[in-house]
């Protein structure tokens, strides 16, 4: 039976290294808006010789996520793995200057299409798939307020559903990946020296051992 991987935010960056490194040994469902983006993942994939079903969504579009996930149950009818990386990452900003549309996007990305996703993905893990989340640690760092405060509460609903679930699945993981060269972070530190940083493929590798996910 074919093993399959919902990558949402897999249109670049960690997502995207996800992508390739599983695409050997799973079939990838990828989300994310950027179309032309999920098709270059999607030429990378087949050079590979591996297979992807591109799903050029907005993850804060609740009915596209019931569409897609119950595609993916009338499809497969389950998910081995959910590997969640899109975020909205809002402009720097003091607290007391954070622009409302910014900090309404976030929360809506952030923590309300994390909720939902849960609720729906979580049918589709059953009690041997596994769940993914990534942590930031920029809680509570000057400017941060409408990314930090967002990203918390997304890990915290991680970890609440990673505690209910230990007895009943599915695993539900929470991983800090180190610092990386992606677009996010060099809209949070212009100018960084980005050879120092990790690569979104050494990191990808790392997380894959730490789940024991196989790889040929």
């Amino acid at each position: 039976m074919t093993k399959t991987a919902l990558i949402t935010g897999a249109s670049r960056g960690l997502g995207a290294a996800l992508a390739e490194a599983l695409c050997d040994t799973h079939h990838i469902i990828a989300v994310a808006k950027t179309t032309g983006a999920l098709e270059e993942l999607d030429d990378r994939i087949q050079s590979r010789g591996g297979s992807a079903t591109l799903a050029p969504m907005d993850i804060t579009n609740a009915d596209a996520m019931a569409t897609l996930c119950r595609g993916i149950y009338d499809r497969w009818g389950s998910l081995d793995l959910w590997l969640h990386t899109a975020v909205h990452a809002a402009p720097l900003a003091p607290t007391d200057h954070i622009d409302a549309k910014d900090m309404a996007k976030s929360v809506a990305c952030n923590v309300t299409a994390t909720s939902t996703l849960i609720t729906y993905v979580a049918p589709l893990l059953g009690q041997s798939g596994q769940a993914v989340f990534f942590d930031d640690p920029v809680v509570a760092a000057k400017f941060f307020g409408s990314y930090g405060a967002t990203k918390a509460a997304q890990i915290a609903l991680a970890k609440s559903w990673q505690s209910e679930a230990v007895a009943i699945g599915p695993r539900v993981h929470i991983m800090t990946p180190a610092p990386m060269p992606t677009a996010t972070r060099a809209r949070f530190h212009p100018g960084e020296d980005r050879e120092a940083l990790n690569t979104p493929q050494s990191q990808a590798a790392e997380i894959l051992a730490q789940l024991a996910v196989s790889q040929p």
